[in-house]
Parts: structure tokens; sequence; C-alpha cells
């Protein structure tokens, strides 16, 4: 082994946050330069006096040299303590400028929200949701798309929503969901239909068998229909709204199964006539959905916080 060698010294090694001291440590070594004074330190950034002492004793012994001359006139830097406190300076600058170029990150995420959401959701729930997420974040500027279940996944893989809500049976591939609501779909017809005479409930088999007016392949609601009804015959008319496929039904053109939100002004003014059903279960869970891994956050999480009041 070399004199060069055997002078270095053995090398340093593990974690650089265990042989730098943190932040709030450096904070204080330049407020005693500054004030010449450990217990002004202290004051100055909300601390005890035992308490400051011990932190610059801990940074001493992880450093391995003396930083602060205490005496009864006040303290002082060492001759190694003026030389790291240079170095403190260039660390808690930069660390201002790292925290500068965050908060201009979370402005910037803050000031806008994407939504996805699926026709029913966007139609009866989102709304009440937005205002209140308005009173809340006056600033941050909302848009939302609405489009089947197979859309609103899409979109949010594709980094074109922050957070989406879903309707169907299942979660898609690639995405993290809480369940925010519970929904049932109800058979509707206008009252002239020959179901809205029925004295007995519509069986199962007969539903599934019976042509209706039905949303869109990729609905939500058509995926928990089919698979209710273990399939569904050819459709009446198929659509791509909620909205049209009740005008559809409120016209007389056939029967629907929508969802019991979307249709309560319809049942209570007796546009529509719900017509019961036996032998099948038509509820579903209303989701709120984002990409895995990626918790929402900031106006993201807001909203989702606002679903489940």
């Amino acid at each position: 082994m070399s004199n060069a060698d055997e002078q270095a010294g053995p090398a340093v090694t593990g974690p650089l946050a265990h042989r730098v001291p943190d932040l709030g440590a450096l904070e204080l070594l330049l407020a005693v330069a500054r004030l010449g004074s450990l217990g002004g330190a202290a004051r100055e950034l909300g601390i005890t006096q035992p308490a400051a002492s011990s932190r610059i004793r801990s940074m001493e012994r992880q450093l391995g040299v003396a930083l602060v001359d205490r005496s009864p006139r006040g303290s002082r830097l060492t001759e190694a303590g003026a030389l790291v406190t240079d170095w403190a300076r260039r660390i808690v600058a930069a660390a201002e400028a790292f925290d500068v170029g965050a908060q201009a990150l979370r402005v910037r995420r803050d000031s806008r929200l994407r939504v996805a959401a699926s026709m029913t959701i966007a139609e009866y729930l989102l709304p009440g949701w937005l205002l209140a997420l308005r009173a809340q974040r006056p600033d941050t500027a909302v848009s939302l798309h609405a489009g089947n279940s197979t859309v609103v996944a899409e979109r949010l893989l594709a980094d074109e929503a922050d957070l989406g809500f879903v309707e169907g049976l299942s979660v898609p591939a690639g995405l993290d969901s809480a369940v925010i609501a519970h929904d049932r779909l109800i058979v509707v017809t206008a009252p002239g239909h020959a179901w809205a005479r029925r004295r007995r409930p519509l069986a199962a088999g007969e539903l599934a068998s019976t042509p209706l007016i039905l949303r869109e392949k990729g609905s939500g609601t058509r995926q928990v229909l089919d698979a209710a009804l273990g399939g569904l015959a050819r459709p009446l008319i198929e659509l791509s709204s909620t909205t049209a496929v009740k005008a559809a039904a409120v016209s007389g053109a056939g029967p629907a199964v929508l969802s019991e939100l979307a249709v309560g002004e319809e049942l209570s003014m007796r546009r529509l006539v719900p017509v019961p059903v036996q032998g099948v279960a038509l509820t579903r869970d209303l989701r709120a959905v984002w990409p895995t891994g990626h918790r929402p956050t900031g106006p993201a999480r807001d909203l989702l916080s606002l679903t489940r009041g």
C-alpha cells in the first residue's frame, strides 16, 4: 500500500443521508454563524436551546469535527465550523431552489383537473360534485369528458385524464379503484307499452330475449345487463348516451333498462313506467378509477373525497 493510500483513510460508504447533516441542522448552524448565539439561533428557529445544543452536538459527532465553541459570551464557529458553514449555505440555497421548483409543479398540477366519466355518472352525479369542488378550489379549471367505461379507461391510461368514474362490472386492466356509490338498473317503458299493464313481474328470460333500446357496447349499463341475463337479444335500437336511450323509451319506441338515477323525473311525471323483473338482480357498483400506483393528488384527491361525502 502506498503512502497516499495510507493518508486517504478508509473509504466512506453507505447512504448519503447517513453522512450528511439534515437541512434543519444546517439551518441551525447558519443561524448560529449569523447571530453569534446558540440561544438566539434556537429562538429564531422556534426550538429550545437544549434542543439546539443537542442538534449541534449530533452534527459534530456525525462529521467528526467540532463546529461551535460555546462560552458565556456567546457561540463562535471553529475553523472547521466556518468551512462547513460555507458548504451549508450552498446546500440550503439549493434546497430553497428545489422548494420553489416543487411549488411551481404543485401550482401547475392544481390549476387544472381532467375528469373522464361514464355517461350516467357524468350526467347525474358529477355536476353536484364539481360544484362542491369549485367552492373548495375556485381557481382550478375542470374539463369533463363523458363516454362509456371503455373510453374512460383509455383516457386514463393515455394520461388524458387525472381521475375517472365508471359503472361497469369490473375494473379495467391497469387501473386502481374505489367504490363510491351503488346503483340499480330498472326496466322502463312508455305508459302505452304492453309491459306497462303487466300484472306479474317480467321473467329474466323474457327480458333477455326481447329486443331493447340499449347503450352501445362498452357501456357499463350494457355490461351489467348482459352479464346479469347471460346474454341479450339483438338491440331494438343502439344509442350512445343515457339521455338518448331515455328519450327513445319516452317516445314509445320500446322498453329500455336504465339507471334509477337517470329516470326519477320521468317516473314521477308518468312519462315512463317501471316494469318489475324477477329472477335477476340488476345492481352495480359505481367506481372512481385511476392508473395503478398513482393515487389521486391535489384537485383529483379532493374530488374523490367529495364523492364519499
